[in-house]
């Protein structure tokens, strides 16, 4: 059984920092390309950062400069590392695990809030 584990969001002032974290299981992790989508109130969901097997990262322009995503092969863990947040970045962050080339090997976490207060 599949499961992603996030946790570390909550409330902050802007300009603050949080660090989330996404534990998976199930899955042979190195083989995966890890992401963080976003879905605030009304909006689409969106890919906020991802990284590859082979630590190839991306980011959405929104937050590149201030997020960073990183991962942990030993502990099955990818983390998504927040600074000089804005109310804008005030969502439910999503842990995304997808194994390239195979559509339906596609997994989702329930999610984490993050709000940013201005």
């Amino acid at each position: 059984q599949v499961q992603l584990v996030e946790s570390g969001g909550g409330l902050v002032q802007a300009g603050g920092s949080l660090r989330l974290s996404c534990a998976a299981s199930g899955i042979i992790f190195r083989l995966y390309t890890m992401g963080w989508y976003r879905q605030a109130p009304g909006k689409q969901r969106e890919l906020v950062a991802s990284i590859t097997s082979g630590d190839y990262t991306d980011y959405a322009d929104s937050v590149k400069g201030r997020f960073t995503i990183s991962s942990d092969n030993a502990k099955n863990t990818v983390y998504l590392q927040m600074n000089s947040l804005r109310p804008e970045d005030t969502a439910a962050y999503y842990c995304n695990a997808d194994r390239p080339g195979y559509s339906r090997l596609r997994f989702w976490g329930q999610g984490t809030q993050v709000t940013v207060s201005s």
